[in-house]
């Protein structure tokens, strides 16, 4: 009545044990494994190869370039060094600040110097300081007490007054106005 068809997968594999073909299909299984591997080590060899020349082109670019700069640095080094800026000294300035009406009138002292690039910018500067002196008296003389607080007053003062220099000595360029002594009284 009961008809046995095959034998459950459990005593199948007792055979395969049993009888060494469990080791055999392991074999193959692992021989197959090593077939397929090749595949892998060629993509990696590949790989390092891709890398290699990326490298050796790297480096080659690299030393193309430090060597061109170093030749630049050996002509940098033979050119004549820059020569210094000069100064031309701008007397001594007192105004009084703008305030409230009402309030304590408070003043300012400042002591200037000009730096231009060259000596002969500086000699014809020289002529023209009446008009320097004009410019910047009555730009100090708007200024409020509080526009000069902190650093960030005087860097923006020091701005405003070389802004205004060089459009009076238009030709000429002056390439800072430098603080010798700055005194809010």
């Amino acid at each position: 009545m009961y008809r046995v068809i095959g034998p459950p997968a459990g005593i199948e594999i007792l055979r395969k044990i049993a009888t060494g073909r469990a080791m055999a299909d392991n074999e193959q299984a692992e021989a197959g494994a090593v077939a397929e591997a090749p595949r892998p080590r060629g993509r990696l060899k590949l790989i390092i190869a891709a890398v290699a020349v990326v490298a050796i082109i790297g480096g080659g670019a690299g030393w193309f370039f430090l060597m061109r700069h170093g030749g630049e640095e050996m002509h940098a080094e033979a050119m004549a060094p820059p020569k210094p800026p000069s100064y031309v000294e701008v007397p001594d300035m007192l105004v009084n600040l703008a305030g409230q009406p009402g309030d304590r009138v408070q003043f300012l002292k400042v002591k200037l110097v000009l730096e231009v690039k060259e000596e002969k910018q500086a000699e014809a500067i020289r002529p023209s300081l009446p008009r320097v002196i004009d410019i910047f008296q009555t730009y100090l003389r708007e200024l409020r007490p509080s526009d000069l607080s902190g650093s960030a007053g005087l860097f923006r003062l020091k701005e405003e007054l070389t802004r205004r220099v060089n459009l009076v000595l238009s030709p000429y360029q002056v390439s800072a106005v430098l603080f010798k002594e700055v005194v809010v009284q």
